[in-house]
């Protein structure tokens, strides 16, 4: 899958700054095909409409924060297998081993620079 023509990918973050960042950083990687949301339920509304490849999540939105939304989509048969990346600035060892027993594929801690997430997206995208 060449990640400039076909990958699409959803952004989750309550803060438009982050989003903001998020989506200039999959621009500088080429990453043309992505849709945006404020809030965990409000993706999932989304995403049970509209699939994509992988989800770029912030942890902590009110509602149902991003390991929710994890949770959520793997529960439902549309969405099982999109890939998912937590993005966080404070991740804790109880934070990961949840992720990976629901399905957590990577973790970029904030502040990130483009190239580690390119490396994060990529290292994803190998496994769909």
């Amino acid at each position: 899958m060449s990640l400039k023509d076909s990958l699409r990918v959803m952004v989750v973050d309550d803060m438009s700054t982050s989003r903001g960042i998020i989506t200039q950083s999959l621009d500088e990687i080429g990453i043309k095909n992505y849709m945006v949301e404020n809030s965990g339920q409000g993706a999932y509304q989304k995403l049970i409409q509209t699939p994509v490849h992988m989800v770029l999540s912030d942890y902590n939105m009110p509602g149902m924060d991003g390991l929710g939304l994890l949770k959520a989509l793997r529960s439902h048969q549309v969405t099982q297998r999109v890939g998912f990346i937590l993005v966080t600035g404070k991740p804790t060892p109880e934070m990961i081993q949840v992720g990976k027993q629901i399905g957590l594929n990577n973790i970029v801690r904030k502040p990130f620079t483009v190239a580690t997430m390119k490396q994060a997206i990529e290292q994803v995208v190998g496994r769909l």
